[in-house]
């Protein structure tokens, strides 16, 4: 039976992000039909798509989703998480569905839960680059064969198609893998005929919970959607949403502040009106939909490129601060002869300084006066063994190197002991763009677990 409106429960922008408990009570009074939280991003960067892994603990999640389905369990509505894990893959689906069994066997519930893994193969990629389907975005770095084949995780981003298809289940729970955030709230609006374009926008403005408001914090807020347009209402007491800060929210993670890029079409807020409404609300109405032919899906993959170890040393005499870049000149030079001379080959060493331009690099045009530094060396080579040999090959100098010939040999300060620390394996993301798909229903399997 299609509905005239639909009412959405936002607890936060992200699973992992605290939300407001009273705030979620008062959301539940007014009787949403679905729960809708995100569960990650590309925002930590590519390692946690590389290795399929989430960013957040195992118990911190289990605390935040185990409030989260006692509240569903009292509106008795769905609850849909989407890029379940951080990244989305099968791997970290799974993490969330082990997570959310043990909380169902602690509360001795029944569940019908559905998971939507969105990983794609390298061999799918690869037939579809290899007939044109798969095309660049703006800014896009240059694939092929090779980096399509050397990626470790590649995930396509659902959009509402999906999301509709695992809603339909009438599972109590959807653990979904990486979708944009936006689907996950418009699904169920779009579903049931009301305003498609409304069911974006206000998805887009609810896709990071309360940061459309005067109060981002407290996490919770409520959308409505109905045949004309969507009102968006906060659910944490002292909490507004105003015509400014709901519109302002067009420009989060989007270059354009009126056009919206999404699977099956784009956004158009041009003409949208902003109203201020009772309950500390935002009534919007006028937004635009636009179909586009043919269909994509935005795709993600990450790669493993090598492996690092960190060694960071801190300075504090002023000669030493002063003339830093000297210092790190001669400590690059340095290594370059050491490696050379111990057949230490293809490591690559950068140096941040800490304090001065570790963030920007070159990029920086702050001038500081510092009492003190850190230079962080990082060591990247095939294997994690070369890595950590590297760091150790340039120990002494990080520790005593001095400037000019004659001058007395100082000493720095290691923070740890041994200073080498083993950071990993690096990842890089390999795509900025779409996969062109014939049937959206078909790109994607349901599983389906009862506890």
């Amino acid at each position: 039976m299609y509905k005239k409106s639909i009412k959405i429960l936002v607890p936060a922008g992200a699973l992992g992000i605290p939300f407001d408990k009273k705030a979620l009570i008062n959301g539940i009074k007014e009787k949403p039909d679905l729960i809708a939280i995100d569960g990650g991003s590309t925002d930590s960067g590519p390692y946690y798509l590389g290795c399929g892994k989430s960013k957040y603990s195992y118990q911190s999640t289990k605390t935040d989703w185990s409030i989260l389905m006692k509240i569903r369990s009292k509106a008795k509505v769905p609850l849909l998480i989407g890029t379940a894990g951080t990244c989305g893959t099968r791997s970290s689906v799974e993490w969330m569905l082990k997570i959310t069994k043990e909380i169902s066997k602690e509360d001795n519930e029944k569940l019908k839960i559905v998971t939507l893994k969105t990983d794609l193969t390298n061999k799918f990629i690869l037939k579809h680059y290899e007939s044109g389907k798969v095309k660049p975005l703006e800014g896009a770095p240059k694939i092929n064969k090779d980096i399509i084949n050397s990626c470790t995780n590649i995930v396509a981003l659902a959009g509402v198609e999906q999301i509709q298809k695992a809603i339909n289940t009438g599972a109590d729970i959807i653990i979904a893998g990486r979708s944009t955030d936006t689907a996950l709230i418009s699904s169920l609006p779009i579903y049931h005929g009301l305003n498609e374009a409304s069911a974006w926008h206000g998805a887009k403005i609810a896709e990071c919970g309360a940061l459309a408001t005067n109060n981002p914090n407290s996490g919770v807020i409520l959308l409505e959607f109905d045949e004309k347009g969507f009102s968006i209402i906060p659910m944490c007491k002292n909490t507004k949403a105003t015509p400014q800060t709901v519109s302002a929210h067009m420009l989060y993670e989007n270059t354009d502040p009126y056009i919206l890029l999404e699977p099956g079409g784009y956004l158009d807020v041009s003409n949208a009106k902003y109203k201020k409404i009772k309950k500390n609300g935002v009534r919007v109405e006028g937004s635009r939909w636009f179909k586009k032919e043919p269909y994509n899906l935005k795709i993600e993959g990450a790669r493993l490129v090598g492996y690092q170890t960190v060694s960071i040393v801190l300075l504090r005499d002023p000669y030493y601060v002063k003339n830093i870049e000297k210092w790190v000149k001669k400590i690059k030079n340095s290594f370059n002869k050491k490696a050379k001379i111990n057949n230490l080959f293809n490591v690559e060493l950068e140096i941040r300084i800490v304090g001065k331009s570790g963030t920007l690099g070159t990029l920086e045009h702050l001038k500081t006066t510092n009492f003190e530094v850190g230079v962080m060396a990082i060591f990247t080579a095939n294997n994690q063994k070369k890595a950590n040999e590297a760091a150790k090959l340039l120990n002494p100098d990080l520790l005593h190197l001095p400037l000019k010939k004659n001058e007395p040999m100082p000493t720095f300060s290691f923070p740890f002991s041994p200073p080498e620390v083993d950071k990993g394996p690096l990842f890089e993301f390999c795509f900025h763009h779409v996969i062109e798909i014939k049937n959206p229903n078909d790109i994607f399997d349901l599983e389906f677990h009862y506890t």
